[in-house]
Protein backbone atom coordinates (compact mmCIF):
# COMPACT_ATOMS: atom_id res chain seq x y z
CA UNK A 1 0.00 0.00 0.00
CA UNK A 2 1.02 3.20 -0.61
CA UNK A 3 1.53 6.04 1.52
CA UNK A 4 0.83 9.03 -0.86
CA UNK A 5 -1.90 11.08 0.04
CA UNK A 6 -4.36 13.03 -1.57
CA UNK A 7 -7.26 15.69 -1.20
CA UNK A 8 -9.51 18.77 -2.45
CA UNK A 9 -9.92 21.70 -0.35
CA UNK A 10 -12.94 20.90 1.46
CA UNK A 11 -16.46 22.83 1.08
CA UNK A 12 -17.03 23.33 4.41
CA UNK A 13 -14.70 23.54 7.54
CA UNK A 14 -13.33 20.63 9.31
CA UNK A 15 -12.94 22.29 12.50
CA UNK A 16 -12.72 25.83 14.51
CA UNK A 17 -9.13 26.62 15.48
CA UNK A 18 -8.66 27.75 19.29
CA UNK A 19 -7.48 31.37 17.79
CA UNK A 20 -11.26 31.31 16.03
CA UNK A 21 -10.43 30.66 12.36
CA UNK A 22 -12.14 28.09 10.05
CA UNK A 23 -9.98 25.09 9.22
CA UNK A 24 -10.01 22.79 6.63
CA UNK A 25 -7.89 20.04 6.78
CA UNK A 26 -5.67 19.27 3.80
CA UNK A 27 -2.82 16.02 3.52
CA UNK A 28 0.08 15.77 6.18
CA UNK A 29 2.42 13.07 6.77
CA UNK A 30 4.56 11.42 10.32
CA UNK A 31 6.62 15.07 9.93
CA UNK A 32 3.88 17.35 9.21
CA UNK A 33 0.51 18.49 8.37
CA UNK A 34 -1.25 21.15 6.04
CA UNK A 35 -4.41 23.03 6.37
CA UNK A 36 -6.26 25.78 4.93
CA UNK A 37 -7.36 28.69 7.42
CA UNK A 38 -9.76 31.18 6.82
CA UNK A 39 -10.97 33.95 8.83
CA UNK A 40 -14.29 36.19 7.72
CA UNK A 41 -14.21 40.04 6.81
CA UNK A 42 -13.45 41.97 9.49
CA UNK A 43 -12.95 39.69 11.93
CA UNK A 44 -10.11 39.27 14.77
CA UNK A 45 -8.30 35.61 15.45
CA UNK A 46 -7.82 35.62 19.34
CA UNK A 47 -4.03 35.74 20.04
CA UNK A 48 -2.23 32.29 20.89
CA UNK A 49 1.29 30.82 21.02
CA UNK A 50 1.96 26.95 20.02
CA UNK A 51 3.36 25.12 22.70
CA UNK A 52 5.53 22.32 20.31
CA UNK A 53 5.37 23.10 16.76
CA UNK A 54 6.61 25.57 14.10
CA UNK A 55 3.86 26.89 11.54
CA UNK A 56 4.73 28.15 7.49
CA UNK A 57 1.91 30.11 6.42
CA UNK A 58 1.46 31.06 2.59
CA UNK A 59 -1.73 33.61 2.08
CA UNK A 60 -3.79 32.74 -0.65
CA UNK A 61 -6.53 35.03 -0.86
CA UNK A 62 -7.99 38.27 0.79
CA UNK A 63 -5.87 40.38 2.90
CA UNK A 64 -4.98 41.66 6.58
CA UNK A 65 -2.47 41.60 9.09
CA UNK A 66 -0.26 39.45 11.49
CA UNK A 67 0.98 40.59 14.79
CA UNK A 68 3.79 38.09 15.86
CA UNK A 69 6.30 38.55 19.45
CA UNK A 70 9.32 36.44 20.74
CA UNK A 71 11.35 36.95 23.25
CA UNK A 72 13.63 38.85 20.53
CA UNK A 73 11.12 41.65 19.49
CA UNK A 74 7.24 42.19 17.77
CA UNK A 75 5.91 43.06 14.65
CA UNK A 76 2.89 43.00 12.35
CA UNK A 77 3.28 42.38 9.00
CA UNK A 78 0.88 43.08 6.49
CA UNK A 79 -0.95 39.84 4.55
CA UNK A 80 -2.23 39.47 1.13
CA UNK A 81 -2.03 36.84 -1.81
CA UNK A 82 1.74 35.45 -1.95
CA UNK A 83 3.32 36.43 1.72
CA UNK A 84 4.58 33.76 3.36
CA UNK A 85 5.73 33.88 7.08
CA UNK A 86 7.04 31.50 9.74
CA UNK A 87 5.39 31.05 13.56
CA UNK A 88 8.42 29.56 15.34
CA UNK A 89 7.05 27.33 18.57
CA UNK A 90 6.46 29.48 21.54
CA UNK A 91 5.89 32.71 19.23
CA UNK A 92 2.50 34.95 20.64
CA UNK A 93 0.59 35.74 17.07
CA UNK A 94 -2.73 37.24 16.41
CA UNK A 95 -4.24 37.71 12.79
CA UNK A 96 -6.97 39.78 11.29
CA UNK A 97 -8.96 40.11 8.19
CA UNK A 98 -9.39 43.04 5.80
CA UNK A 99 -12.71 43.43 3.93
CA UNK A 100 -12.38 40.89 1.43
CA UNK A 101 -11.76 38.03 4.61
CA UNK A 102 -8.17 36.49 4.78
CA UNK A 103 -7.22 32.58 3.62
CA UNK A 104 -4.16 30.86 4.01
CA UNK A 105 -2.52 27.51 3.75
CA UNK A 106 -0.48 26.24 7.16
CA UNK A 107 2.22 23.63 7.56
CA UNK A 108 2.76 22.60 10.99
CA UNK A 109 5.58 20.71 11.72
CA UNK A 110 5.30 18.75 13.46
CA UNK A 111 1.92 17.40 12.90
CA UNK A 112 -0.47 19.03 15.17
CA UNK A 113 -0.95 17.44 18.51
CA UNK A 114 -4.22 18.32 19.77
CA UNK A 115 -6.09 20.86 21.62
CA UNK A 116 -3.67 21.70 24.41
CA UNK A 117 -1.14 22.86 21.47
CA UNK A 118 -2.67 26.43 21.65
CA UNK A 119 -1.85 28.35 24.88
CA UNK A 120 -3.82 32.05 24.98
CA UNK A 121 -1.74 34.79 24.98
CA UNK A 122 -2.09 38.68 25.70
CA UNK A 123 -2.85 40.13 22.22
CA UNK A 124 -2.32 43.51 20.42
CA UNK A 125 -5.89 43.54 18.99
Amino acid sequence: MSSFATRQLPDHPDVAAPDGSDVRILVGTERGNMAHFSLASGKTSKPIAHRTVDEVWYCVGGSGEMWRKDGEGEQVVELIEGTSLTIPVGTHFQFRAGSEGLQAVGVTMPPWPGEDEAVFVEGVW
